[in-house]
């Protein structure tokens, strides 16, 4: 199966421009994956992309725990029946979360669209904003963040959620649009080498 519909280039076919942004892009494992090696053929948009996602997913001023940050990648890229982020998200969560029956159980209540059963307060809150920001964009209103302020979560940790939320939006499109599998990755950023 090819790791993607569109050509993607090889490190070793690359020119200095593409080099540097592919250098810019690997993982802590030393490879790119798939899912920036796609935008290979245009490596401007590669480099804003992994810009965005070191922004809104593991930057150090985030305050939401980090567990708590890959559910909510893993719970939009499960409403968008993307498999690629799902993967790497999910392996991450389960990692961080630290305890593989109570992890189960968070992946089996979200695939349900039941996070009702596994959350309460602000992560429940979350998965709420989480699951009409995605399925329900224009159907978004002030309640819905004073839900989240509600529920304990202050102006900073409800911009990281969003954020988070629209990029695995937009990553999601991305990956399922044009065909992008983990053929090739190491999936999950706490991968054993």
């Amino acid at each position: 199966m090819p790791a993607a519909w569109i050509r993607m280039i090889s490190d070793e076919e690359a020119d200095e421009t593409l080099r540097a942004e592919l250098d810019f892009a690997r993982t802590p494992h030393g490879t790119v994956d798939n899912v920036l090696r796609v935008h290979s053929l245009r490596p401007s948009t590669m480099r804003g992309h992994m810009t965005l996602y070191r922004a809104a997913l593991h930057d150090p001023a985030n305050t939401l725990p980090a567990w708590l940050q890959e559910v909510i990648a893993s719970y939009v890229s499960m409403l968008n029946n993307c498999a690629y982020s799902l993967a790497n998200h999910w392996k991450n969560a389960a990692h961080l979360i630290g305890d593989a029956t109570r992890a189960e159980r968070i992946h089996a209540a979200l695939a349900a669209r039941r996070p009702d059963e596994v959350f309460k307060g602000r992560e429940l809150a979350l998965m709420r904003y989480a699951e009409k920001l995605t399925l329900q964009p224009g159907a978004m209103e002030r309640a819905d963040v004073d839900a989240l302020r509600d529920a304990g979560l202050d102006d900073g940790e409800i911009l990281e959620a969003n954020q988070i939320i629209c990029y695995f939006n937009y990553v999601n499109r991305s990956i399922n649009g044009l065909g992008v599998t983990t053929e090739g990755d190491i999936v999950g950023y706490y991968a054993e080498d």
